[in-house]
């Protein structure tokens, strides 16, 4: 009689601690549907010309006033210039679109223009031709500083991809003559290699996967880097295909002819050491021996003088 009214009591026990537990987590079910039924209601009865007061300051106002900025600018400046932008962006690895760079070339020109205004208004009148150079120095800079970083951004890339080439070459080389075929060589040095040169191959290698020829989007390889030897290699690649020759011969003459050219490189910028020597050594520490070497004697001819 006792053990049936335990296992009455206890099962009684067990479907109240359930329905308090469904009970209590009720509450945070209906918080968030409340939480979505506000959003909800929120964005249908939000008016489009209504300005949302929560959103920053630089997102709501700067940003897209730049922007519409930025726009204007690209539709006032020729087709040729944006597209020579566009090239050297694509070629310096997109640090940043079209529009931010017109954004950051508007906004340097701005502000180099207005400090050579400011210049010009504070130096006094009779320095007239003085207010006029400081004024076209700062325009011309605010004009040429965004073009020659970009160009800067250029050469330097182009720089790591020469560097990286010839041990590249060597590693596709060997793997083509150890039996791969050429695309499985160029992954594996995408693969087993990092920087901009490595980017391009993994690049051009999904290009080759969605379906484009392998010749064009290797021509599109050597457009995006602009690199001399890398540009041959490519084109030596296609006319192998092209012609049917085998490739590795192909490949072990341009690995060659690439150590060769790096080899040539480090002589002459070993050459070209000492006369770039000459300019600090004239400016600064000719100068410096100058003064401690004949600055005791100056001074004791000048005692001996008094």
């Amino acid at each position: 009689m006792i053990v049936p009214l335990l296992i009455a009591t206890l099962l009684f026990a067990s479907v109240a601690l359930v329905l308090s537990g469904l009970r209590a987590r009720k509450p945070a079910t209906s918080t968030m549907e409340s939480r979505i039924q506000e959003l909800r209601t929120r964005s249908v009865a939000l008016d489009p010309d209504d300005v949302d007061l929560e959103v920053p300051f630089l997102d709501r106002v700067l940003k897209p006033s730049v922007e519409g900025l930025a726009h204007a600018v690209s539709a006032i400046l020729p087709a040729s210039v944006l597209s020579d932008i566009q090239e050297k962006l694509t070629m310096a690895g997109n640090p940043m679109r079209l529009n931010s760079f017109v954004t950051f070339w508007v906004v340097c020109s701005a502000t180099m223009i207005g400090l050579g205004v400011v210049i010009f208004i504070a130096l006094p009148p009779s320095l007239m031709l003085q207010k006029v150079a400081f004024g076209l120095l700062f325009g011309i800079l605010g004009i040429f500083i965004p073009r020659l970083w970009l160009s800067g951004k250029v050469k330097s890339r182009q720089k790591t991809v020469i560097k990286a080439m010839p041990d590249a070459l060597d590693l596709i080389t060997t793997c083509v003559e150890a039996g791969l075929g050429l695309d499985a060589a160029l992954a594996r040095v995408a693969e087993k290699s990092t920087g901009p040169l490595a980017d391009e191959l993994s690049r051009m290698l999904r290009d080759v996967a969605m379906g484009k020829l392998r010749r064009d989007a290797l021509q599109e390889l050597a457009d995006r880097v602009g690199v001399e030897e890398l540009t041959s290699f490519i084109t030596s690649i296609i006319q192998a295909e092209q012609l049917g020759v085998s490739i590795a011969p192909v490949l072990r003459v341009q690995s060659d002819q690439l150590r060769t050219k790096r080899r040539q490189r480090a002589e002459r910028q070993a050459h070209e050491a000492p006369i770039k020597m000459i300019f600090p050594l004239v400016l600064f520490i000719f100068p410096a021996f100058l003064v401690v070497i004949l600055g005791p004697a100056m001074i004791r001819i000048s005692g001996a003088m008094i």
